[in-house]
């Protein structure tokens, strides 16, 4: 909204320093600032009303060191970080823009799913929650959405330089792929040998790539909200990469030096993940050790689904893998304890267990490591996947 009215003074009047908005740069520390004193002001009061209504976290007694001290501490606080996100998108982001339009879509859609799921476990004392049919239903609903916008919005384009040296705007669903020389994939490639329009069919594989996508990551962050801090100093990390990949690629200079897609638009992006790391971080000076307040499915939904739609959008979500490998590991440390149980239990008539617990933090905690250690030493993993994913720019 002040993106708007600067530029229409500006433009109008001539007004002295509005010209300031024209600048992504300026517009998205505005956005960090500005999101960081949201969750930080914001944070103090929504806690105090949660405290009020008595939304406490319902803990599971599974004998892990510290938890039953975290009985009834506030949760819902996803609240906080969207309030963060929201505010700041909408004053500084440019609002006519598709990908603005997604994010906001993602944001909203998937948080109001956790927010239904954290309101059955807390108002109506079910520790089950929304089922969880509904919040596939939902992830795969946001994600044929997603995949269809990618797919057939008119603004969304790539644009790749001819040997004469223009830039030329394409539809395409071509992708970035990680130590590979060319850097470039296109799903197409996989239905070729299937039909000869492959560009009327490539929805048939694109658009349940992009649900894969966002449930994983999303459910990847639902798993890794376990400790205090965890999941929200892990998503600020991958948030700040994605800053980085989401600026290359909306310079024309710079994607010509690298030689990666230029993205003309994605500067929007910029915007928005500034708000988002400014949410995080507010969020996290609430959520370290010891957390005075939970994010809950609100948050850690919106946060995963934020991440996912984003690489989506920018044309990285093949470099998934390797920045948001801590959400992988949690994800896949469940895939295989529940896999290994059952196996072991149908062989042997008793199930067997490949790790103390799963998600993989809590193996750690049945270690008696503290748990402000363990998610210490899992920043740091995300911190050393995060400097591999921005040298893949330039290695392949």
């Amino acid at each position: 909204m002040l993106y708007h009215l600067f530029t229409y003074l500006e433009s109008t009047y001539d007004l002295s320093g509005a010209g300031l908005f024209e600048f992504i740069t300026f517009r998205a520390a505005m956005s960090l600032i500005t999101s960081l004193i949201i969750g930080i002001a914001l944070g103090k009061r929504i806690i105090e009303w949660l405290q009020l209504k008595q939304v406490g976290e319902i803990v599971r007694d599974l004998g892990l060191q510290g938890q039953i001290e975290k009985k009834g501490t506030p949760t819902m606080g996803g609240i906080i970080i969207l309030s963060a996100i929201l505010i700041p998108t909408l004053l500084f982001a440019d609002l006519t823009s598709v990908y603005t339009h997604m994010m906001l879509l993602v944001t909203v859609w998937l948080g109001t799913i956790g927010f239904i799921d954290d309101y059955i476990k807390t108002y109506k004392k079910n520790k089950e929650g929304l089922a969880g049919r509904f919040k596939i239903i939902g992830q795969v609903g946001v994600g044929v959405i997603l995949g269809s916008i990618m797919m057939w919005h008119p603004d969304i384009v790539i644009k790749e330089m001819s040997d004469d040296g223009v830039w030329t705007a394409l539809r395409s669903t071509e992708t970035t792929i990680p130590f590979i020389k060319g850097n470039t994939f296109d799903y197409a490639w996989m239905i070729s040998w299937l039909f000869e329009d492959v560009n009327s069919w490539v929805w048939i594989v694109f658009i349940p790539m992009v649900i894969l996508i966002v449930t994983a990551v999303s459910n990847g962050a639902n798993l890794t909200d376990g400790l205090d801090g965890l999941a929200t100093g892990t998503s600020a990390i991958i948030g700040i990469t994605l800053a980085v990949l989401a600026y290359v690629s909306s310079n024309t200079q710079i994607a010509e030096y690298l030689g990666i897609m230029y993205i003309p638009g994605s500067e929007e992006l910029v915007v928005f993940i500034a708000a988002f790391v400014g949410a995080c971080i507010a969020f996290l000076w609430y959520n370290a050790f010891p957390a005075q307040v939970f994010m809950g499915d609100t948050g850690s939904l919106a946060l995963g689904g934020i991440i996912a739609a984003f690489a989506i959008a920018i044309r990285k979500e093949l470099l998934i893998p390797v920045l948001c490998g801590i959400f992988l590991i949690e994800n896949l440390s469940v895939v295989i304890q529940v896999t290994y149980f059952k196996y072991t239990k149908k062989k042997y008539g008793e199930g067997r267990r490949i790790f103390l617990m799963s998600p993989l933090h809590h193996h750690y905690q049945k270690k008696n490591i503290h748990e402000s250690k363990i998610t210490a030493r899992f920043w740091i993993v995300g911190i050393l996947l995060a400097v591999i994913t921005i040298v893949t720019l330039k290695v392949r």
